[in-house]
């Protein structure tokens, strides 16, 4: 017997309220209050970050603030991306036995190929490209990510249907290097949307969300039905974004950690997206690790993960701060996209090598 999930469509909200639903649902999931969900979403004019970036690093925020673009941390990893209400946004949430796929990169790969299956339906030839995107002829016209929170997976991304492609690039601190990956001029290049690619004969939204909810049922062998939004995932909602994901401290939670003489910065970039460390040491000889914090494009679920290592990495003398990232991804359940533990040792040992710390190694 084939599983059903509700469809819900939470409309036009503001960015942080947006992101505020997302962990309503998931506690509800999780209580098994809500059944397994379909949501579709859209954004006012918004800069969204990865639950792990640097704000000043990836936001114009003198921009954003003159021209009233909103800046959100959203709950999931990845990069930073630009929303309107031009584009469609979707997610999953449910449990992780309702699918019958348990690894992450197994889960993305799946969903990405069913999103890509209902995208085509609108007459694009639309591809899953590894790790997390959805392209038409090499330009992403879908950007993704999720993770798990216990047995709950929440996984979302997003339909450019149309945008403001000249707001998107004033928003947003694209790296050249990213953009030059690429082969493109600009960021603006590296992406398409659905009007650019059907013109006239662009379809309404609700044949959009249709087309996906095709590609979600079909792959997975599931039913979806619409649904009703409660009223107690309305009252949570509220609740997490007044006591966090509403507020400037969450998401100015990780900005400019370099704006320090005595901080290390490194960086490491790998199949799994890029890895940004600030190391601080202490000890007559500086070969002790006060702290260290990670930030970056990349997926680890759950997202607290990097909280917990890099508290585990707190006063590691730099001789052990290999064997112990590896003990560390040893003992602890994990789900990540083509980053390794590895990659997180490799950045770090470039912050040290920035000042050729003795010992380093």
């Amino acid at each position: 017997m084939s599983k059903t999930f509700r469809i819900i469509d939470t409309g036009v909200r503001e960015g942080r309220s947006n992101i505020a639903f997302d962990a309503a649902l998931i506690e509800l999931r999780q209580q098994d209050k809500v059944p397994d969900t379909i949501r579709f979403m859209r954004f006012p004019p918004t800069a969204l970050i990865g639950r792990h970036q640097d704000l000043s690093r990836e936001i114009n925020l003198d921009y954003c603030a003159a021209d009233g673009v909103g800046t959100v941390r959203r709950m999931t990893g990845g990069g930073a991306i630009y929303l309107d209400e031009g584009q469609l946004g979707w997610e999953l949430v449910f449990h992780r036995s309702s699918l019958g796929i348990a690894a992450l990169p197994d889960i993305a790969r799946e969903i990405c190929n069913a999103a890509a299956a209902g995208i085509s339906e609108l007459g694009v030839d639309a591809r899953f490209r590894p790790r997390n995107d959805i392209e038409v002829d090499g330009r992403k016209i879908s950007g993704t990510g999720g993770f798990f929170d216990g047995d709950i997976l929440i996984y979302q991304g997003t339909v450019l249907v149309d945008m403001n492609a000249e707001q998107m690039v004033k928003a947003l601190n694209v790296p050249r290097d990213k953009v030059a990956r690429h082969n493109l001029d600009s960021a603006a290049q590296r992406v398409v949307t659905l009007k650019e690619l059907l013109g006239d004969d662009l379809p309404s939204m609700e044949t959009i969300k249709a087309a996906l909810v095709k590609g979600f049922t079909e792959g997975f062998d599931i039913e979806a039905e619409p649904g009703e939004i409660t009223e107690t995932e309305e009252m949570l909602a509220k609740e997490h974004f007044d006591s966090e994901i509403g507020t400037d401290e969450f998401v100015a939670e990780i900005d400019n950690p370099a704006d320090s003489d005595d901080v290390l910065a490194g960086m490491h970039t790998g199949a799994g997206g890029t890895i940004n460390t600030f190391v601080k040491l202490e000890g007559p000889t500086r070969r002790i690790l006060q702290r260290v914090l990670i930030s970056g494009d990349f997926f680890v679920t759950p997202p607290r993960v990097v909280f917990d290592l890099e508290a585990y990495l707190q006063g590691s003398r730099l001789a052990e701060i290999e064997p112990r990232i590896n003990q560390f991804f040893e003992e602890t359940d994990i789900g990540m996209l083509s980053v390794t533990a590895d990659d997180f040792h490799a950045s770090i040992a470039n912050a040290l090598e920035s000042e050729k710390v003795p010992g380093n190694g």
